[in-house]
């Protein structure tokens, strides 16, 4: 039997091998991973469910401001990808071009829009009546209203009923059941119309054409939207809603949202399902160029930037080589005349206005003794009463403004005309004219003097004795004619 001897050396545990180490790592970090990305999707999936619904406020009168706004709008809510638009408005009307630019707007968005007027105690009156039928969701907030909407004659102030001209009356809608209608008292078939009559038909039935179209378009109640035109009626919120006028009465924007999530609108001849539960608010105020086209489209300020512009242009042509006048002119002319063809004006009303300037700058020049003057001041503010052609409210010129720019004017020209005055009436300071009236020495009996530090060959009436003093008369070529002062002061003594 053999028996073994003990070993010389220690027998250690064993320790994991460096390759099982690094697969317990690497399945700890792809676990971590795995929870990352979970985590992640969920917080995406989050923001993704989170729709936008962008928001444009339109307040006071329909303007070319409004409608570039509108549009403006209209592109940067598709480019923040905003599944809803909502237009906040409070407006007594507006131009038609303007209110017919923002509707084409409407019609042709990608993204759903919902006019929505708010706060309590807005409106949406004229302009904003047919703005409220074009869009794909209409709804008001309690205590507003909309309605009266017809049209205002534009030029023909003689064609709004109450003022004497026979106007005929509108014929009521056909009752049902083949009722017949009671005929107008001012109005037969067949009767031709006054001109004045004639193109207010023409206006209204335009108008309600086109907001019949526009109900149609929507479902909405066609029939009150023609009495809004032809009667100018109005509506409050919860009437409206009862008769199929608006889709729903919410109390605020979030209310409206949450009202308005999982409704189905009709965008481009396709259907949509509204998503708007928590949806994010983004705001799109006005830009740069926004407030300054409302700024400038201003029919007053269109007025002052059109007498400023002439005014600069006349005072660098009269006096040139500043030119700070003709740059400031020709900047505020043309910017003026910018907002003029954008809104409704009169073109006598600005020949008027032109005539009155030209008369005024022409009294500055011309010894007409007032006459010149006074008829620009009455040509320029019967110009600018008549300028803007259009009672839409919010886009006349204030009988105040007018007078005043009138006024300023005048005593602008007064002023300057004074000033020219004087100048014409002042001695002569430079050139060979300002020696008539110099005083001077004689030098010698052969007929030279001494006149403002040169000698000069002299004539006189009589001798000339040296070291008298003289005054220039005349100057002929290199010779002056000259008198001794001493027959001055005769004349002086025989007084």
């Amino acid at each position: 039997m053999t028996c073994m001897r003990p070993s010389p050396y220690v027998v250690l545990p064993t320790r994991p091998s460096p390759g099982g180490r690094g697969a317990c790592g690497r399945a700890i970090g792809w676990y971590l991973l795995a929870v990352s990305m979970a985590l992640l999707a969920l917080v995406a999936a989050g923001v993704a469910g989170a729709s936008t619904v962008a928001v444009l406020q339109v307040d006071g009168a329909i303007s070319p401001a409004s409608a570039d706004y509108l549009q403006r709008g209209i592109g940067k809510a598709q480019a923040q990808g905003a599944s809803l638009l909502v237009l906040q408005i409070d407006t007594p009307g507006g131009l038609d071009t303007s209110m017919r630019q923002i509707i084409k707007a409407i019609l042709a968005s990608p993204v759903p829009v919902a006019s929505f007027v708010s706060p309590g105690g807005a409106r949406a009156a004229s302009a904003g009546t047919y703005i409220l039928y074009a869009s794909h969701v209409a709804a008001m907030a309690p205590a507003t209203n909309l309605g009266a909407a017809t049209p205002v004659p534009i030029g023909m102030p003689g064609a709004s009923p109450g003022d004497g001209t026979p106007v005929r009356k509108p014929q009521p809608a056909p009752k049902k059941d083949g009722e017949k209608t009671e005929k107008s008292a001012e109005a037969t078939p067949g009767e031709p119309l006054a001109p004045a009559d004639a193109m207010r038909a023409k206006q209204v039935n335009d108008a309600v054409a086109y907001i019949r179209s526009l109900a149609e378009l929507r479902g909405r109640n066609a029939d009150w939207a023609e009495r809004a035109v032809r009667e100018g009626i109005s509506l409050s919120a919860a009437e409206a809603l009862k008769q199929d006028v608006i889709d729903l009465v919410a109390q605020d924007v979030p209310a409206l949202l949450k009202a308005l999530h999982g409704r189905e609108v009709k965008v481009l001849e396709q259907s949509v399902t509204l998503d708007t539960e928590g949806a994010t608010l983004l705001a799109l105020a006005p830009d740069a160029r926004s407030r300054f086209l409302a700024v400038i489209t201003n029919p007053s300020v269109a007025l002052i930037l059109l007498l400023i512009g002439a005014y600069g242009l006349f005072f660098e042509f009269s006096s040139p080589g500043f030119g700070v006048a003709g740059v400031a002119g020709g900047i505020c002319l043309l910017l003026g005349l910018y907002a003029l063809q954008l809104l409704p004006i009169n073109y006598a009303g600005l020949g008027l206005i032109l005539l009155g300037l030209g008369l005024m700058i022409a009294e500055v020049f011309l010894p007409s003794f007032g006459v010149l003057g006074i008829g620009g001041i009455v040509a320029f503010v019967l110009g600018a009463t008549l300028l803007i052609d259009t009672d839409v409210p919010g886009f006349g010129i204030p009988l105040p403004v007018i007078v005043a720019t009138a006024l300023t004017s005048a005593a602008a020209l007064i002023l300057v005309g004074g000033v020219a005055l004087r100048a014409r009436r002042a001695r002569v300071v430079s050139g060979a004219e300002e020696l008539i009236g110099a005083v001077g020495e004689v030098l010698d009996a052969d007929g030279w003097a001494y006149v403002h530090g040169e000698r000069w060959r002299t004539r006189g009436a009589g001798p000339l004795a040296p070291g008298e003093k003289v005054r220039v008369t005349a100057i002929e070529g290199l010779t002056l004619s000259v008198e001794p002062l001493r027959d001055e002061a005769a004349g002086k003594q025989k007084e």
